[in-house]
């Protein structure tokens, strides 16, 4: 059952919670649907480098609060505030509601977000980067940061092949039948001129013991550590957090050092035939 399902809403109410959070009767549960489809449909294709992860929206009684997770949450609240004031007014357009709220929380580690890694992996893609070299810095990356395992699935007319095939990389661990695994999941896609090629994620960041907090904006440590704004550090702050990081250093520090040993040793015994042959 695990691996047939999606990864998210096998997690719901277990370890996971839901992304919209408010309460339909009969009369209008289809009508918020389908404006909360509108609405993130619309900041994704309104915010399309804006390293969008996930969307929250909460009603209240005549209030709309949406929660942005993003990794990029400068160029979403823009210079003093301005962009983020300006996607309100058009919220309130698309939506007929007077009282909308906007709050970003930052992801401090995007190298273990599945959207985020997917839409990294599939806009290189459009950029004609290789996409096994794409998702090999994308599965290293996320190792060296922390994780527990990855999996990406690529399929398509990959490479502009004649016959659309998929490939899947992987490494470490994805227990997929393990509810209590946090696994995020994305599944994106990438528009080249072959046709669109599918990319699929699976992240595993480790077991959940004990409760978690359900709600989508908690701050679990692990994930997405996000203030919200506007108190968000620069991005050097990030860059600053990421080297006092432990175990991904220790991780990432011993896989260089052994591949300084290997190509030392490479090295010397070519001298040593060289040696053999003068």
């Amino acid at each position: 059952m695990g691996q047939k399902t999606n990864p998210i809403g096998n997690r719901l109410g277990i370890i996971r919670g839901w992304d919209s959070m408010w309460y339909g009767d009969k009369k209008d549960f289809g009508q918020k649907l389908v404006e909360d489809y509108k609405i993130r449909t619309y900041l994704n294709a309104r915010i399309n480098k804006g390293g969008i992860s996930r969307i929250v929206i909460e009603r209240t009684l005549g209030k709309l609060i949406i929660t942005i997770h993003t990794s990029k949450p400068g160029i979403i609240i823009g210079k003093g505030g301005t962009e983020v004031d300006r996607i309100k007014e058009e919220l309130k357009k698309l939506t007929s509601k007077d009282d909308v709220q906007i709050n970003i929380m930052e992801i401090r580690r995007p190298e273990l977000d599945a959207n985020i890694v997917g839409e990294t992996i599939a806009r290189q893609i459009e950029s004609r980067v290789s996409y096994k070299r794409a998702v090999k810095m994308a599965v290293s990356t996320a190792m060296r940061m922390g994780a527990e395992g990855i999996k990406i699935k690529v399929g398509g007319r990959l490479a502009g092949a004649e016959i659309a095939r998929s490939e899947e990389f992987k490494q470490g661990r994805t227990p997929l039948h393990t509810f209590r695994m946090d696994i995020d999941y994305a599944s994106v896609y990438s528009m080249t001129v072959y046709g669109k090629i599918g990319i699929k994620v699976w992240i595993c960041k480790g077991e959940v013991l004990g409760t978690r907090d359900l709600n989508p904006n908690f701050s679990s440590g692990s994930d997405n550590r996000g203030n919200r704004a506007p108190g968000f550090p620069a991005e050097g702050g990030r860059g600053g957090e990421r080297s006092e990081r432990g175990p991904g250093e220790r991780r990432g520090g011993g896989g260089s050092d052994r591949g300084g040993e290997r190509r030392g040793g490479g090295r010397q015994g070519g001298g040593s035939t060289g040696g053999g042959r003068r």
